[in-house]
């Protein structure tokens, strides 16, 4: 018999299935037992009239009838027939996944991570992953963007600073890619709009919920722009799509996270100059801002508030922010050098993206490197490309695992990533 799946049993009522799949519940009775199995497209109660053998974990097929039942999880269950073990474990399982919520020590969570990452609401994390990067793919194509791969092994620093990691590659040495922005750019010479799904690479000693030292960003790069305003719109449009795949397709994940996966999400994100941001937490809450930074984790949550309260939207544009702080290639304000034309996307009180308009002509660029203390050494055919009437452009950086953690109300960005790296965890 061909194996059926769990998700199409309904559709089999009465008849025989043959269903592969994981024992994730098992109550043995004496007189009946029921086994809870899930396959990769769901869960199913099988009920045994009869003794079986078998241990929670245990990889198994099913011959059985299936039968109709309105108080069963999907309106039925399957009346077991035959069973068959095809893999059992040899110890018994370290965490409990037939607990609706696992609730775990985080490092208990990614120290079990293979066996973590079998729960329900785990899968649930990463079935969303997996639609966040169909739709982002797919909103980037409707709006004429060609996907590209750009390398992670340079011969110079993508950003400068000093959050990069240094590697021996052969007889000289080289940086993991901190971002794919200058080959972005190159490429909008090319093909005009481009757009990346890669891993991205910091150096920074963070131990906090929302950092870890490699993660997916979702790049885009567009040219012809009128101001950065054009790239906004975009980032706008392209969520906007993201999310409405999400609420369609990803229902029944979201669902398990019940409030948290609501989403606020207006056709048209507030825009904020962050200097008047400032004013307005310092006024609205009471709040002021460190003169060390441009915002501080406080000041953007309050910044996220602002947002719910006032234009009940998740999001916030927060614009303007100081050339002191930005990298080397953004575009100054014309009006006000001191200030940047960009922005940083803030979701639900985090910084989600960050974009902006790029500086395209040589001279400025190759002036403000200056400015900013910044040698070329190992950009250069980066600088090239500007020598040859490369058109206005800006474009964004997203972090894919921080809009699954925001989405869902995930204690930790960690949460969101298969198998994590931070300071101390270079495995599993």
């Amino acid at each position: 018999m061909d194996r059926s799946l769990i998700k199409d049993a309904k559709q089999n009522i009465d008849k025989s299935v043959n269903i592969m799949g994981r024992v994730m519940n098992a109550r043995l009775l004496s007189n009946v037992s029921f086994l809870q199995v899930q396959d990769y497209t769901g869960t199913i109660q099988t009920v045994w009239e009869k003794p079986v053998e078998v241990k929670v974990g245990d990889a198994i097929e099913i011959i059985g009838t299936v039968r109709a039942d309105e108080r069963a999880k999907g309106g039925c269950e399957i009346l077991g027939q035959e069973i068959k073990v095809l893999s059992t474990s040899i110890e018994e399982l370290p965490i409990d996944l037939a607990k609706k919520d696992l609730n775990l020590q985080l490092t208990t969570l990614l120290d079990q991570r293979a066996l973590s990452l079998r729960h329900p609401k785990v899968q649930a994390i990463f079935k969303l992953y997996d639609l966040l990067l169909k739709y982002y793919g797919q909103a980037m194509r409707v709006n004429s963007f060609t996907e590209i791969k750009t390398p992670k092994i340079l011969g110079a620093c993508s950003e400068g600073g000093a959050n990069f990691f240094k590697i021996k590659y052969f007889d000289q040495s080289a940086y993991l890619a901190q971002s794919p922005q200058l080959y972005k750019q190159i490429m909008v010479g090319v093909f005009e709009r481009v757009f990346e799904i890669g891993s991205t690479f910091r150096a920074e000693p963070h131990f906090t919920t929302r950092h870890v030292n490699e993660y997916i960003s979702l790049d885009a790069e567009m040219g012809f722009i009128n101001g950065f305003e054009d790239v906004a719109t975009m980032l706008n449009k392209v969520l906007v799509e993201i999310f409405a795949g999400l609420k369609e397709e990803g229902a029944q994940f979201l669902a398990m996270y019940g409030e948290a996966g609501e989403i606020l999400l207006p056709e048209k994100i507030p825009m904020v100059k962050l200097a008047e941001m400032k004013k307005i937490i310092k006024e609205k809450y009471d709040y002021a801002i460190p003169d060390t930074t441009d915002i501080d984790p406080e000041g953007e949550r309050l910044a996220g508030r602002f947002a719910r309260e006032e234009v009940n939207s998740d999001f916030i544009f927060l614009t303007h922010y100081p050339w002191s702080g930005r990298p080397f290639y953004t575009m100054p304000c014309a009006d006000s050098p001191e200030e940047t034309c960009g922005f940083d996307l803030i979701y639900r009180g985090v910084e989600l993206a960050t974009g902006g308009q790029r500086i395209h002509e040589y001279d400025k660029l190759i002036a403000n490197m200056k400015k900013k203390g910044i040698k070329p050494d190992g950009m250069e055919h980066y600088l090239e490309v500007f020598k040859f009437a490369m058109p206005p452009h800006g474009g964004w950086g997203m972090g894919s695992e921080r809009l699954i953690q925001q989405l869902l109300g995930l204690g930790s960005v960690k949460e969101a990533i298969l198998f994590p790296r931070d300071v101390k965890r270079l495995c599993p």
